[in-house]
């Protein structure tokens, strides 16, 4: 990354920010994570897992002058794959084809990834530097989720400044559609042989 933070989690808490936390009374906390370490860096176990199951998240970029931008990305699960401990990608489709997002990082490469899991009330953050891939064939290829009705126009490729997840306060649970529908149709299997079994055995006692 361009800039040299002393921890992870300055890419976030700049001194503008501790000195609110400071006048807020949560710095002290805060500058224990410090000394831990920060935030993690590197993709582990934990983040590849969720990324893993991850069927959407939210982009974050801005302009030069700092005006934010979010656009939301999907996919099967998984769409977002790592290439190594600090570099994600995924294929970006073709959309409405208004680039606000390719204008962004052309300019400022400063980007945010931000993945909620409302079945498990888990959030995850990332911060770090984008750029869009649009010359290389081999590569958005290799990142277009097999049988997925989608036009790939190009490739982000992300770098991990740091990671760090959230508490489930406040985040309602919710479903995906298609993991309700298995599990009602897993339960209507279900009541579908108890309901056999139950007349097998009064047909017995008729017999």
């Amino acid at each position: 990354m361009s800039d040299t933070h002393n921890y992870s989690s300055d890419v976030a808490f700049t001194p503008a920010v501790k000195t609110v936390q400071a006048r807020k009374g949560s710095r002290d906390a805060y500058a224990r994570v410090e000394q831990r370490g920060g935030w993690r860096t590197e993709v582990d176990e934990d983040i590849a897992g969720f990324l893993a199951n991850a069927s959407s998240l939210y982009f974050a970029t801005s302009t030069a002058d700092g005006q934010p931008y979010i656009q939301h990305r999907g996919g099967p699960k998984g769409f977002v794959k790592i290439l190594d401990k600090s570099t994600l990608a995924f294929a970006d489709y073709s959309g409405n084809r208004q680039y606000i997002t390719q204008g962004n990082l052309s300019e400022n490469p400063k980007a945010y990834i931000f993945v909620m899991d409302y079945a498990h009330r888990r959030r995850v953050k990332i911060w770090g530097e984008a750029r869009v891939v649009d010359d290389d064939p081999a590569l958005l290829a290799s990142l277009m989720p097999k049988g997925y009705k989608a036009r790939p126009e190009q490739v982000i490729m992300f770098k991990i400044a740091a990671w760090d997840t959230n508490c489930p306060q406040h985040i309602p649970q919710k479903f995906d559609a298609a993991d309700v529908a298995a599990a009602l149709a897993s339960r209507d299997s279900r009541i579908a042989e108890l309901e056999a079994e139950l007349a097998a055995l009064k047909r017995e006692r008729l017999a």
